[in-house]
C-alpha cells in the first residue's frame, strides 16, 4: 500500500482548523467549540505560530474549577501547552499512531514554524487510509484475473 500522508487530506484537515490568539476570551473559544465539527481550536502567537491547543475538555475542566471567572479569562490561561502536532509530510498512519498513543482523536497540523494549516481526525485519516486499501485490493484483483492495471 501506498504510504498517505496527512498532506493528501489537507482540505478536510484545512475545514477542521480554527485559531484564537492567545489573548482571546475563553468565551469566544467556548463559542467556537460550539460548532460540533470543530473539538480543538489551535491559539497562536502573534506571529501565528501555534504555543497551545484548547479542547472541550479544557473548557469543562475549567467551568468546573472556576465558573466565575470564564468572562475574564483568555485562552493563554487554559490552553494546553505541550502539543503533540504533525507535519504535512508524515504519514496517515504515523499521525494515528501518534493519537493512538496519546489518546487524542484529532491533532494539529504544523510547518516547520510551527504554523498551523490544520487539524486531522482520526476518522478522516482512517476513511483516507481504507479507501487506498480498497483501491489497490481493486488493482491486485484485476491484474490476477488477466484484466491489467487501471
Amino acid at each position: 500500500m501506498h504510504s498517505i500522508l496527512v498532506k493528501n487530506i489537507d482540505a478536510l484537515a484545512r475545514s477542521r482548523l480554527v485559531t484564537v490568539s492567545a489573548d482571546a476570551s475563553l468565551v469566544d473559544v467556548s463559542n467556537l467549540l460550539l460548532d460540533t465539527h470543530i473539538s480543538l481550536v489551535v491559539v497562536c502567537d502573534s506571529h501565528g505560530a501555534m504555543v497551545g491547543v484548547i479542547t472541550k475538555t479544557n473548557m469543562v475542566q475549567q467551568i468546573g474549577r472556576s465558573c466565575e471567572s470564564i468572562g475574564t479569562t483568555v485562552a493563554s490561561d487554559v490552553m494546553t501547552r505541550n502539543v503533540t502536532s504533525c507535519y504535512p509530510t508524515n504519514s496517515l498512519l504515523d499521525a494515528l499512531s501518534m493519537m493512538e498513543k496519546s489518546g487524542f482523536v484529532h491533532l494539529p497540523v504544523i510547518d516547520e514554524k510551527s504554523k498551523p494549516s490544520g487539524v486531522v481526525n482520526a476518522r478522516d485519516a482512517l476513511r483516507a487510509l481504507m479507501a487506498e486499501g480498497k483501491y489497490e485490493e481493486a488493482l491486485l484483483r484485476d491484474y490476477v484475473m488477466g484484466i491489467g492495471y487501471r
